[in-house]
């Protein structure tokens, strides 16, 4: 199974890709799609499209996880992400993967057992578990690298995944 993660954004969108053989997990790729803050928000919303596209077509993934919205201050960028999170579910849809969704809290508690863990932690424990030689940059590449992990452990253990 090829699992896509997928941590929604729309300045940074991360994404990570790994391979599970049985019980092995392989890092495959991981990285993020960049939006400009002066483009307008379509060309931004098409560019998350045309390149998340790319990465589906260059990798194949048989499945993707999505982290889910969390509670946002800025109204302004709750909706923006919001726009890119309908892009990126568009995508995968019409790309035929099957979607599953997790919360940050269940991301956390699947990686590191705390539902409350802080960044660095996260790609602490996503470099060991990965056997990366460097930190996973930027932080929503490992997020996604993360949310990849979470959903292999989910698919697991039956009764821990939810599709979409």
């Amino acid at each position: 199974m090829r699992i896509l993660g997928i941590d929604p954004g729309f300045g940074t969108l991360g994404y990570g890709i790994i391979d599970v053989v049985a019980s092995h997990v392989e890092l495959i790729d991981y990285g993020a799609i960049y939006t400009k803050p002066r483009e307008p928000i379509p060309d931004r919303l098409l560019k998350i499209y045309l390149e998340l596209k790319k990465i589906i077509d260059a990798h194949s993934p048989s499945e993707a996880a999505v982290e889910e919205l969390f509670f946002f201050r800025n109204v302004t960028t709750a909706i923006q992400v919001g726009e890119a999170r309908g892009v990126i579910l568009l995508t995968l849809r019409e790309k035929g993967l099957p979607i599953f969704e997790y919360t940050p809290h269940q991301v956390k508690q699947a990686v590191t057992g705390y539902g409350r863990s802080e960044k660095g932690q996260i790609q602490r424990v996503m470099m060991k578990f990965l056997r990366m030689n460097e930190t996973p940059k930027p932080d929503d590449a490992a997020d996604a690298l993360a949310i990849a992990w979470c959903h292999f452990l989910s698919r697991s253990f039956p009764g821990g995944a939810r599709s979409k």
